[in-house]
């Protein structure tokens, strides 16, 4: 049998027509009749009913399909395979990644990253719900997550420490915190999306573990707005220190408490989905931004 017919009765089938899939693959109507009648002669049995107005499967054309099917992406892998041999960073490379951490630090990561590898197309989805990246075709996912899902491979890109911020003028007007306690007298900013309300904050010091609900008069979805709420003095924000890292060097934001210990934050990680290799332009991009995040 003559795998090369394989692929072309694949095609006449994802056609819907023999003369579609001879346009589609620049050959002659006939050529195409011909091979499919000798591979049903290899195989012995009848694969496609053919009539003037459509084309149908066989019982046996049904199961025949189904195996080409693989043998298409076997033949795309190998394709895919040739190019990682070539070690070129080429082709489109889908990545999602939450909005807060996309809008602060991958976009500029990505142009960069674009620059640098000319023949690269980089397609970035910004999106706080979970992606699936296989029905969706992503390549790297970027996650702040504690992971369970087995069907995907997650590199560790680095841990998430979180600090307490608020600025100077808010500080000036309602005082300086000097224990955990101090913040019921304060205004905190919390984020909340939907049911999930996180004011329940944990400070950890010498004397011990302060577990408090906050007060607050103003709650927001967003990590980025929230900075921007305590950067205008909106009150106190616990938030991953990646977020606020160009607020603190500034000094729009400053340290509240920083003699203690806050929870950590989610770790954050880069994600793909299980398969027999990685593509090169993602070990790239992955490499890259171990290299590059957090510097």
């Amino acid at each position: 049998m003559n795998p090369q017919r394989l692929a072309l009765f694949s095609a006449i089938v994802q056609a819907g027509s023999i003369s579609k899939a001879a346009a589609g693959l620049g050959a002659s109507k006939s050529v195409l009749s011909r091979q499919l009648a000798k591979l049903e002669d290899e195989l012995g049995a009848r694969l496609i009913q053919r009539s003037t107005r459509r084309l149908t499967l066989t019982e046996i054309g049904e199961l025949v399909y189904a195996q080409a099917q693989r043998i298409d992406q076997a033949m795309a892998n190998i394709d895919e395979l040739t190019g990682q041999y070539q070690k070129e960073v080429s082709g489109r490379l889908r990545v999602t990644c939450p909005r807060p951490l996309g809008q602060r630090y991958l976009v500029p990561l990505l142009v960069e990253f674009a620059q640098r590898y000319p023949k690269l197309e980089v397609s970035l989805q910004v999106d706080d719900r979970m992606v699936d990246l296989i029905a969706e075709n992503i390549d790297v996912a970027i996650r702040v997550a504690h992971l369970e899902d087995s069907t995907l491979v997650a590199r560790r890109l680095g841990e998430n420490p979180r600090v307490m911020v608020a600025s100077p003028a808010y500080l000036r007007r309602a005082g300086v915190p000097q224990h955990p306690n101090d913040l019921r007298r304060h205004d905190c900013l919390i984020y909340a999306s939907g049911a999930r309300v996180f004011d329940t904050w944990s400070l950890e010091g010498e004397d011990g573990t302060t577990v408090l609900q906050v007060p607050h008069r103003l709650k927001i979805n967003d990590g980025m707005a929230l900075v921007a709420a305590a950067c205008a003095g909106g009150g106190v924000l616990v938030i991953d220190r990646l977020l606020v890292s160009e607020e603190l060097a500034s000094g729009a934001l400053v340290p509240v408490l920083p003699a203690y210990r806050l929870r950590s934050g989610q770790p954050i990680y880069a994600v793909y989905p299980a398969r027999p290799w990685l593509a090169f332009k993602t070990a790239t991009f992955i490499a890259f931004l171990q290299e590059r995040l957090f510097v």
